[in-house]
């Protein structure tokens, strides 16, 4: 495993700069102007790019013969646009805020599938690779339990302002652990008549590739649900009388989804083979009963270790995700089937996100359950689009033994020469 545990503690420092700007911009932007309008707006725009600059991302990844230069580069401007941000807003016009937010997101598929997509180059094929998988999915994790939490209280003891400055410290960290890792040219091993990969490279491999198009169509549809859950959390503490524990119901679902992606970790360690297909369904298949718990819970305790378990069963989905496209994805689109999932997943919460603030009006155990049924449809949608399993090759028959020619005894007559 070269460098691996470096790449652990960079993907940690990316995706908690990352995990953490959702609330940072609203927190930022209501100190400053006292509206969060503002801010969602800035975190819309940081948003919407990930599914447009996923393929061109993934694309430029796998075609670059600097793949360092790329990595770190991608890192530095993501960094950069935190700062600015935590300079511009509330106090640049809106146009320019917009516009460093788009620049800025426009390199998050590059810190979250672009990242993951160099497991493949620094750990061997096989059981230490599904296990490097599992750890790289409980950073994912790790993140979302802690980056809102510290981004939350820097602020609480001070303004938005320094929060924004941790986020932008956690970029440069990642960037300058990237920038320690081994790198292999991705170029490297092809032909040089092989076509270069495309920017619609990984859509053609998640279309074509049934275990991809299975997944990204499976995962796509559970995180519309996903997305919704933080403000469903809010509405649903609010009915159980405890206005103030949403986020304490979302907390929850982020350590059980941690407990859940370091758990499968210990479990892969152990050398336990599992079908990833498989453990994606289960996964959604979990996520979604609990959630039907949550739904007729009468008090937050008894919510709380519902979304604790839905989360427990949640986290391993990504491990599976992460591995399915390692093990599916053609070579010289890996990057880019990487980035996509992830910029859809991205784009899919934020639809679910806006679907759940039109629906707010409803009681709050029937968004849960339309939540859960998001989760279990998806368990439907991926079983379909894999179709039956594939059995396993049968091994080929052993070469039949070639009996040695006669040989003529010595004093017998030579065969005559053949005729024309």
């Amino acid at each position: 495993m070269r460098g691996f545990k470096r790449y652990l503690a960079a993907a940690l420092a990316g995706r908690f700069a990352s995990e953490g700007m959702g609330i940072a911009l609203v927190l930022l932007a209501l100190e400053r102007t006292g509206s969060a309008a503002n801010g969602a707006f800035v975190l819309t725009a940081w948003l919407a790019p990930h599914v447009l600059a996923a393929p061109l991302a993934g694309a430029a990844a796998a075609r670059t013969p600097r793949p360092r230069l790329f990595h770190v580069g991608a890192l530095v401007c993501f960094t950069l646009a935190v700062a600015t941000l935590s300079v511009l807003v509330g106090r640049a016009p809106v146009p320019v805020v917009i516009a460093v937010a788009v620049a800025g997101g426009s390199c998050g598929p590059m810190v979250t599938g672009g990242l993951s997509s160099l497991v493949a180059s620094l750990v061997p094929a096989g059981a230490g690779r599904d296990q490097a998988y599992a750890w790289d999915a409980a950073t994912y994790n790790a993140a979302g339990v802690t980056a809102p939490a510290v981004v939350g209280l820097v602020a609480s003891l001070g303004s938005a302002g320094p929060a924004m400055a941790v986020l932008a410290c956690s970029g440069a960290l990642a960037a300058v652990l990237a920038a320690l890792l081994p790198y292999e040219d991705p170029r490297a091993g092809r032909r040089d008549a092989a076509p270069r990969p495309t920017a619609g490279g990984g859509f053609a491999a998640l279309w074509r590739v049934r275990e991809l198009r299975a997944i990204s169509a499976a995962t796509t549809l559970a995180f519309v649900g996903i997305g919704a859950l933080s403000t469903t959390a809010v509405l649903l503490a609010r009915s159980l009388g405890a206005p103030g524990a949403g986020g304490a119901l979302m907390t929850a679902f982020a350590v059980g989804a941690l407990s859940g992606s370091v758990l499968l970790a210990r479990r892969r360690a152990s050398g336990r083979a599992d079908d990833p297909g498989l453990l994606a369904r289960w996964a959604l298949g979990g996520t979604g009963v609990a959630l039907v718990a949550v739904a007729f819970a009468p008090t937050v305790p008894l919510a709380a270790a519902g979304f604790a378990l839905a989360g427990v069963c949640d986290g391993p989905l990504l491990t599976a995700t992460l591995r399915i496209r390692a093990e599916h994805a053609p070579d010289a689109v890996r990057a880019q089937v990487f980035t996509l999932g992830a910029g859809l997943k991205v784009t899919a919460a934020a639809a679910g996100a806006a679907l759940v603030g039109l629906a707010a009006g409803r009681p709050p155990g029937m968004l849960v359950l339309g939540i859960a049924a998001l989760q279990l449809a998806a368990v439907v949608v991926h079983r379909a689009a894999a179709g039956p399993a594939r059995p396993a090759a049968a091994p080929l028959p052993a070469p039949a033994a070639v009996p040695p020619a006669p040989v003529a005894p010595r004093d017998a007559p030579q065969d005559a020469p053949a005729g024309p």
